[in-house]
C-alpha cells in the first residue's frame, strides 16, 4: 500500500457490508414474483455483483439471475477521453421484463457511470424497476442519482481518490483513500492476480446452459457499430 493511502475498509468490513446489502435487497423486494436480478458494472462492480449473487441465492434458496455490463460506449465522455475504452463483453442472458434489476458498482461519484449503465441495461429490455447498490458512496454528484443500497458513505474531497481493490483482481479486499493529482471514483489501477474465486470471470461468455448476448460495446469491437 502506498504511504499516502489510508485504508478505510478491510476484507471483513467489505464482507459485512455486502451481507447487509443482500439482506436489504430482499427486504425491499419481499413480494416479487421473481427474485431481483443482479447486474454488475465492469470491472469491479461485476465481481461485487458475483458475491452478492452467491449471498442472495443462499438467502432465498433459489436461482438469482446474474449479468454484467460494459458501459464503455455509453459514457458521455467517450468522445473526449484520450484513451480508447477497454471493452468487455456484456452478458444479460435472462428476460428483464417484469423484474427488478439491481445495478451493482464499486464507487458512486458523479453519477455518470450509473447513467451510462442504465442506458446500456435498457438496450437489453425494459425491467419493471431499476435499483442501485454500491460499495462506497463518496459524494460529489453531478446527476440526480441516489443509491438504494450503500456499503459505506465516505465523505471525500475532489482532490482525493478512492481505491477499491478486490481479491479477484488485486489480490486483496480493501477500500483506501489517497491524495492524487485529480479526484476520482476509484478503483485500483491494475490487477495483480488472476481471478480465481469463481470459474466464470465477469466479462467472459457463460457456457453452462445459458447464452451470451453481446452488448453494443462488444459489437463495436467487431465493426458492427456505426
Amino acid at each position: 500500500m502506498p504511504a499516502d493511502e489510508k485504508v478505510v475498509l478491510r476484507e471483513e468490513e467489505i464482507g459485512r457490508a455486502l451481507t447487509r446489502i443482500a439482506h436489504e435487497i430482499l427486504e425491499r423486494n419481499p413480494n416479487e414474483s421473481a427474485p431481483p436480478a443482479l447486474v454488475g458494472i465492469h470491472r469491479r462492480g461485476a465481481f461485487l455483483a458475483d458475491r452478492l449473487h452467491a449471498l442472495l441465492e443462499r438467502l432465498v434458496g433459489a436461482e438469482v439471475p446474474l449479468g454484467d455490463l460494459d458501459i464503455g460506449f455509453y459514457r458521455d465522455d467517450v468522445g473526449t477521453r484520450p484513451d480508447a475504452p477497454v471493452l468487455h463483453a456484456s452478458h444479460i442472458d435472462f428476460d428483464l421484463a417484469r423484474r427488478t434489476a439491481v445495478v451493482v458498482d464499486d464507487v458512486l461519484y458523479t453519477g455518470r457511470t450509473v447513467r451510462a449503465a442504465i442506458e446500456a441495461l435498457f438496450a437489453y429490455g425494459r425491467p419493471e424497476r431499476v435499483q442501485l447498490a454500491v460499495l462506497v458512496d463518496r459524494g460529489h454528484r453531478e446527476l440526480p442519482i441516489r443509491p438504494d443500497y450503500v456499503g459505506k458513505n465516505l465523505p471525500t474531497s475532489r482532490a482525493e481518490h478512492v481505491h477499491v481493490r478486490v481479491l479477484e483482481l488485486d489480490g486483496v479486499d480493501e477500500v483506501a483513500i489517497a491524495q492524487g493529482p485529480h479526484g476520482g471514483a476509484g478503483s485500483a489501477s491494475s490487477p495483480t492476480t488472476s481471478p480465481s474465486v469463481r470459474t466464470r470471470v465477469p466479462g467472459t461468455p457463460r457456457r453452462e446452459g445459458g447464452h451470451s448476448i453481446p452488448g453494443p460495446a462488444y459489437r463495436a469491437t467487431r465493426g458492427e457499430r456505426g
